[in-house]
């Protein structure tokens, strides 16, 4: 359904806008915005989980302090392949999820 407005500019009524919730706040943003948004988070959550890993593995096996595991993940995730592969792998989990049909309809 048109609105009234709208048929003048010749544009659909419903917007390409979406909802990003953040902590108790709501925003209105383009659906771009919020799934770019979601495959940064994506993206900061993997690269996070590497370094609790990496860290944590280097600290127990070679009794070396925290800063010797940081710097061991910095220089692993700075490798320009890893990267892309942590940002493929958000991009491809997030498309998929919007993707999927819904139950029920055919």
């Amino acid at each position: 359904m048109l609105c009234p407005k709208s048929a003048q500019l010749g544009v659909n009524a419903m917007s390409d806008r979406t909802m990003l919730l953040f902590g108790r706040s709501t925003y209105s943003v383009p659906k771009l915005t919020k799934r770019a948004f979601q495959v940064a988070l994506a993206v900061a959550l993997t690269a996070l989980a590497s370094l609790i890993i990496l860290a944590l593995n280097d600290v127990l096996t070679t009794h070396s302090g925290w800063r010797q595991g940081f710097d061991l993940w910095l220089a692993f995730i700075r490798r320009s392949d890893i990267l892309g592969t942590i940002v493929l792998t958000a991009v491809i989990s997030i498309a998929s999820v919007y993707r999927a049909p819904e139950p029920g309809r055919k």
